[in-house]
């Protein structure tokens, strides 16, 4: 078994993971790399490997740094089956189909905006962009998808099984193990964690740990850092929306549509009722989002006691009088006009596309507003821009000036920090012989390689884009 490491590598986003066994390749993940634009378009595009060469791909969730690039793959000639979880696969249909959208029509409004300029005779240098994979090369991977019930083992190709484990990050994340066979008694076990969730998250179950293998492959999002606490979670949004309000302003708040979207309605629903806010106007502004949580009412087996508790009551988690989904172009414009306070959250969670630029746009100069971060912004991102406090971000190619007040409540982040980490390693270290730390930024991946070596004395290593290792003779 070889490993070769070609996304989220020493970064956070792309991942993607290249296993050789028996002669055959298969992709851990296939996700959308995001950050500089020139350098996502490159990654994005060009495989580093033909894709008509690999045997099926084993998804860890449906997030779009994890997801994304299938259609492309599909489009360059891939035709081998996708295996996940039964709501992962439920999931990429709407998320795959709004990433094509969301392409389409960004390269749409940059592709007229060109053209007036080149009409006024300026800017007539710059070449018109296609979308890196359109809405149709999102519907022929549909098919490719096959979903395997956690805890089962699947025969995915010769010698090589595939069984899957809850990951406790969103909806359907899965963590894995596969099992290859290359010689008779002879087994190599390789685990990827996925994303692993924090104990105690809204909605969904707590990550379990795998069984004991050979080799990890393991993220290290926040490998350096220590969260606060989630029970103090619901104090944190309550003085955010109250602060806004009691100053007349809007609160946009950037959330992925998948698992933070419907964590913060759930949120929300139960301070409304508490009368801990006021019952303002609240507008989740993202077809996806609205399918997406058409997706969670479906898969509630998967929910925690907390959900539960909702639906025991008759009582929808997801929805609630001043809580309005929008579908609609139109009625997004309309939010322009509305005078505050009421709160957008659309999508995408690190600010790269679709509506939440538009509301960027037009209220981020307001210092009566507040965009509210509620997770993992990537390096490069306009995201980690407005985190960091950039006196100006820019917004489609043109700069604003960031006065509005910036909140950062990383306590729903779906992934767990140091702490957490170590407490889901700490089952599988007998017998562990080498840890790679993925889908993390350097500085972080060093903090938890010394954190493991101190505590379990196991090697842990970040792998560089390209390096390859071969399991079979180590």
């Amino acid at each position: 078994m070889k490993l070769t490491f070609w996304g989220a590598a020493r970064t956070v986003t792309g991942s993607m993971h290249l296993v050789e066994a028996s002669g055959r390749q298969y992709l851990l993940d296939c996700g959308q790399y995001q950050g500089r634009r020139k350098e996502a378009e490159e990654r994005n595009r060009n495989f580093p490997f033909p894709s008509k060469s690999i045997e099926a791909v084993m998804l860890s969730h449906a997030h779009i740094d994890h997801s994304g690039n299938l259609p492309s793959l599909v489009h360059n000639g891939f035709a081998g089956p996708i295996y996940t979880s039964p709501a992962t696969a439920d999931l990429c249909v709407p998320m795959l189909t709004d990433s094509a959208t969301i392409q389409e029509k960004d390269a749409l409004y940059l592709n007229e905006r060109t053209q007036r300029r080149r009409a006024l005779g300026a800017n007539h240098g710059a070449a018109l962009v296609t979308p890196m994979y359109t809405v149709e090369d999102a519907q022929n991977t549909f098919p490719h998808f096959q979903a395997c019930a956690m805890h089962v083992a699947h025969s995915v190709g010769p010698d090589l099984i595939y069984q899957s484990f809850d990951a406790g990050h969103m909806l359907g994340s899965t963590s894995m193990v596969l099992e290859h066979t290359p010689a008779p008694g002879k087994k190599i076990r390789l685990a990827f964690s996925g994303d692993v969730g924090r104990p105690g998250l809204p909605i969904i179950r707590d990550p379990e740990a795998v069984p004991p293998v050979d080799y990890l492959i393991m993220e290290s999002t926040y490998g350096g850092r220590f969260h606060k606490r989630i029970e103090h979670v619901a104090d944190m949004l309550a003085d955010v929306v109250n602060r806004t309000y009691h100053r007349g302003g809007k609160l946009v708040v950037p959330a992925f549509a998948v698992g933070r979207t419907q964590q913060l309605v759930l949120l929300l629903h139960e301070l409304i009722e508490a009368k801990r806010i006021p019952a303002f106007p609240i507008f989740v502004d993202s077809p996806l989002a609205v399918n997406v949580t058409d997706v969670f009412r479906k898969h509630h087996e998967l929910f925690d006691a907390e959900a539960e508790a909702f639906e025991n009551e008759g009582e929808d988690p997801f929805g609630f009088k001043r809580l309005r989904y929008l579908r609609d172009v139109a009625d997004s414009k309309a939010l322009n006009d509305l005078r505050g306070p009421w709160m957008v959250i659309s999508a995408s969670g690190m600010c790269e596309a679709g509506r939440i630029l538009h509301h960027l746009k037009n209220n981020i100069e307001d210092p009566r507003n507040t965009v509210l971060i509620t997770g993992y912004q990537a390096e490069n991102t306009l995201g980690r821009k407005i985190v960091d406090r950039h006196a100006e971000v820019p917004i489609f190619g043109e700069p604003h000036r960031l006065r509005a007040e910036v909140a950062v409540m990383e306590e729903l982040s779906g992934h767990a920090d140091q702490k957490e980490l170590l407490a889901w390693l700490a089952p599988i270290t007998n017998g562990l012989k080498r840890i790679f730390l993925v889908h993390g930024e350097p500085a972080q991946q060093e903090a938890l390689a010394a954190a493991i070596q101190a505590r379990f004395g196991i090697e842990a290593i970040a792998p560089e884009r390209g390096q390859s290792f071969d399991l079979t003779t180590e």
